[in-house]
């Protein structure tokens, strides 16, 4: 393909690739597949993962978690904020991958792109408020002390909304590791191409490695080894489309948390807390008071 600006020249077409342990690796198998607009034009080929990058992302989010959530809420919402201001640097590209993925107009898709960079500023914010609105004292009856702190899940898995490649993905991803946890995240599998320009963004940000891990590739080959992985503590199933039983159930063999499919406002501003609150252990302690 020759660059429109220069007829002479060849122009550098980007390679997709995973987004594993902070690094950008092919998959394991080599393969790629063929991403298009939904007009049906071609736009890219993006790295067809396997169950291995499965296995490697689990294990690059295990080794990122005691870091991560060990890490100052305050801090916690710097980073955030700061994958916001590396969004903001990249607007235009987010703008056309997201008008062509979505097939809507330019200013429509400028509104989806700022729609996301404030759905990370809005979880920023929230970062070190999560203990006081879902942790506590409580009031008990009798000579003890009583309180309860939310601390994070752990590995979350993540099938993103396909319909939404990136709003709806900010807004999956961001409260899983604004409470601490590590993610591995399964991008839409028809519309791929913003969840690799957010892993760049994500890449130069302050977020350590394996903080979040994300594959792109076929929901129905990715899925069911990350449902059923015994090293992954919860499961968002808002993607999974008719996959969604089959998967509850593998998740259910190893006592996994699981956010069911339902509906979702991706637009929707004030979101709250609901979906940090789902990858959240609430952990009480009583302590007896006086002599």
């Amino acid at each position: 393909m020759t660059d429109k600006t220069d007829p002479l020249r060849v122009a550098v077409r980007r390679t997709y690739k995973l987004y594993l342990g902070g690094a950008f690796p092919r998959s394991e198998s080599g393969r790629s597949y063929p991403v298009t607009s939904a007009k049906g034009l071609h736009l890219a080929n993006a790295a067809l993962a396997s169950r291995k990058d499965v296995r490697d992302a689990v294990v690059a989010a295990r080794k990122a978690f005691p870091g991560w959530s060990g890490r100052t809420a305050y801090n916690r919402g710097q980073i955030l904020y700061r994958i916001a201001e590396m969004m903001e640097g990249r607007r235009a590209q987010f703008a056309e991958e997201s008008a062509a993925a979505e097939g809507v107009s330019r200013a429509r898709a400028e509104a989806l792109v700022s729609a996301a960079i404030d759905r990370w500023v809005y979880y920023a914010g929230w970062a070190d408020k999560i203990g006081q609105v879902l942790g506590g004292a409580n009031q008990v009856s009798g000579p003890f002390f009583n309180h309860s702190e939310p601390e994070p899940t752990g590995v979350v898995g993540i099938l993103a909304p396909a319909d939404s490649p990136l709003l709806g993905l900010v807004s999956v991803l961001a409260p899983v590791i604004t409470a601490g946890n590590t993610a591995v995240l399964v991008a839409s599998e028809h519309h791929p191409l913003s969840a690799v320009t957010l892993a760049e963004a994500l890449a130069t940000s302050d977020l350590p490695p394996g903080v979040v891990n994300i594959l792109t590739g076929r929901l129905s080959e990715l899925a069911p080894p990350l449902a059923g992985h015994a090293d992954v503590n919860a499961l968002d199933l808002t993607g999974a489309g008719d996959h969604a039983p089959a998967l509850e159930e593998a998740a259910a063999t190893t006592l996994k948390r699981v956010l069911r499919p339902g509906p979702d406002d991706w637009t929707d501003a004030d979101p709250g807390v609901s979906r940090i609150r789902r990858f959240l252990e609430i952990k009480t302690v009583w302590h007896p008071v006086g002599s």
